[in-house]
């Protein structure tokens, strides 16, 4: 080979060494943390995002890290603290030369995502992105950006319909002026058909309206009251006061069977209170004409809540539809558990609201009043 070829060869070879090195960079930079201060030993994790690559390195004690040898490209460069991620930098491009400087201040970080977040809300408010906001961003995050923007102003502006309708309706409903509350609760069903409070509040204000009227104004009312508290078992059907509540409606438009059907989903849905709710069925069962069905209820309400008062007053008064009356003597003899009733419900309520005709019932049938009824809310068992 001539020296001209030789010659022309060691180019080649430089030119191609000279090439490779092109392709290696460096990645460096100082870490701060909120206080200000450098932080060491935190951990630097470099990725390649156009081709598949992970590094890692740390901080020293002035907080300095640098990254040697990295192939040329894109990278992201994340500062992870007591391992939970700090901060990082996305989309950076290496070139050849001098180290790639990478710097993270987390005290200016913070203070500028403050300021971001309040111009975040500012935009949020007004409907309008500022240039504060806008700042750091790409053309495609600005865009993502003003829509997101337009969709939480819109929300906000919907919102504040919402609340300024339902909290006219409420107090439309204080003031007993039911057909302007219906109306707004009309309203705040129509911008956000999900509102548990908007049907439950819709339903009693169409069951109020009912009150006093008669004929089609009052099955009118009360069956879009009833159409309401579907609504709303519909968004939560296992809510057991609902139940009760839908009941009761159920019961003032004379559907009877439908009540008591809700009112036994209530105790089964709050075993806890089911003593009420079956009170509630017991009651229903009075009006409807059924003294056997109500002395059940009402029996089933005692034993889950046995200190409930009014539900022995009431059992003993379907009892006494049970008594019997001797033909020759007139003498009454009571359906056992009658005369126990009246004296529980005094012992539990010696000065309830039903004290006195309970006593008037024991007189009747003969039987002795206890005077001498301890204080059931009494500490028991305590020392003098």
């Amino acid at each position: 080979m001539t020296f001209r070829s030789l010659a022309v060869a060691a180019a080649g070879m430089a030119f191609l060494a000279v090439n490779a090195l092109a392709q290696i960079t460096t990645i460096e930079g100082i870490v701060k943390g909120t206080d200000g201060k450098p932080v060491q030993g935190a951990e630097v994790h470099i990725t390649r995002t156009d081709i598949k690559g992970n590094y890692k390195t740390k901080t020293d004690k002035k907080g300095h890290y640098l990254y040697m040898g990295l192939p040329m490209g894109f990278y992201d460069v994340e500062i992870m603290i007591d391992g939970k991620s700090a901060d990082k930098q996305t989309k950076i491009k290496t070139s050849p030369g001098d180290p790639i400087p990478v710097n993270f201040d987390l005290a200016a970080d913070q203070q500028s995502g403050a300021r971001q977040q309040a111009a975040m809300q500012q935009a949020a408010m007004t409907g309008q992105l500022t240039d504060d906001a806008k700042r750091g961003m790409s053309k495609e995050q600005v865009a993502a950006m003003e829509k997101q923007i337009k969709d939480q102003s819109d929300k906000i502006k919907k919102n504040k319909e919402l609340n300024d309708a339902f909290n006219e309706a409420m107090t439309d409903v204080q003031n007993k002026q039911y057909d302007q509350a219906i109306a707004a609760f009309q309203k705040a069903s129509e911008l956000d058909p999900n509102q548990l409070a908007v049907w439950t509040n819709m339903a009693d204000a169409y069951a109020k309206n009912a009150e006093g009227k008669t004929g089609p104004d009052f099955d009118s009312n009360m069956q879009k009251s009833l159409d309401a508290y579907g609504k709303a078992l519909a968004l939560k059907p296992d809510d057991a006061g609902l139940h009760n509540n839908y009941g009761l409606a159920l019961a003032k438009a004379k559907k009877f069977d439908d009540a008591q059907a809700e009112l036994k989903k209530a105790a089964d849905l709050d075993p806890p209170n089911g003593g009420k709710y079956y009170y509630n069925l017991g009651a229903l069962e009075v009006n409807a004409g059924q003294p056997q069905a109500a002395g059940d209820a009402f029996k089933k309400a005692i034993e889950l809540t046995p200190t409930y008062a009014d539900a022995y007053y009431q059992y003993g008064v379907t009892l006494l539809g049970q008594a019997k009356t001797d033909p020759s003597t007139g003498k009454v003899t009571p359906a056992a558990g009658t005369v126990e009733a009246f004296q529980k419900y005094l012992e539990l309520a010696p000065t309830g609201q039903y004290a006195q005709p309970a006593k008037d019932m024991l007189t009747s049938l003969g039987s002795s009043i206890q005077t001498n009824f301890s204080d059931p809310n009494a500490k028991k068992g305590k020392k003098k």
